[in-house]
């Protein structure tokens, strides 16, 4: 199977320096610009055969240019959202910061806020995996549309990563990452692609 995860493009709340996570925002300007390019590079190297997206708008936005170009319906699947940062959603980072200080050291099973805890979102991205792989064969091309905490999600459970790892795997706006999925291996070909972003004739 063929696997492109892919980051949505700018929100809103990228431009009001608020926590975003659950916060429903939608795209920006800018943000629909970023899902048209990608889609014309995706579309135009790929033949896509499924599309899912995380049901929160600024995903779902982006998806509708794939469905624009490719003539996929996205399904929406609520295990792909941001994870639930409960009480800080939609807050203002630097009021955030004082009254809901981070704690790293905080047991990966359990959570403060209202938050949703470490295990908890490893599992629900690991079961969406898991799903995937059960139901699609070698010549699928699939497409995710989802959230940077989601992917860095995707790269623990495909890599069997500790849910406690410090790795970060960054992901621009509309960032892509291509992988190989077979019986024995993850093949990550390609990760935070964002040429399309800069290319005028991604559309080939």
């Amino acid at each position: 199977m063929r696997l492109l995860i892919i980051r949505h493009g700018q929100s809103e709340a990228d431009l009001l320096h608020v926590h975003e996570g659950r916060a429903d925002y939608a795209l920006s300007p800018l943000g629909h610009l970023q899902a048209q390019q990608m889609a014309r590079h995706v579309c135009a190297l790929h033949r896509l055969t499924h599309l899912y997206t995380s049901p929160l708008q600024r995903a779902q936005q982006t998806a509708r240019y794939l469905t624009a170009l490719c003539g996929l319906s996205p399904t929406e699947d609520a295990r792909l959202m941001e994870f639930d940062n409960g009480l800080l959603a939609g807050m203002d980072r630097e009021e955030a910061a004082v009254r809901y200080p981070h704690r790293p050291d905080l047991p990966i099973d359990q959570a403060l806020y209202g938050q949703e805890s470490r295990m908890a979102f490893r599992a629900r991205v690991q079961d969406f995996l898991m799903d995937l792989i059960a139901h699609h064969t070698e010549e699928d091309c699939v497409a995710v549309i989802t959230h940077g905490g989601t992917i860095n999600q995707f790269y623990g459970a495909a890599l069997k990563l500790p849910v406690d790892n410090r790795a970060v795997f960054l992901t621009g706006d509309t960032g892509l990452h291509e992988w190989q999925i077979d019986p024995l291996r993850v093949l990550v070909l390609r990760a935070n692609f964002l040429q399309h972003q800069h290319d005028e004739h991604s559309a080939g």
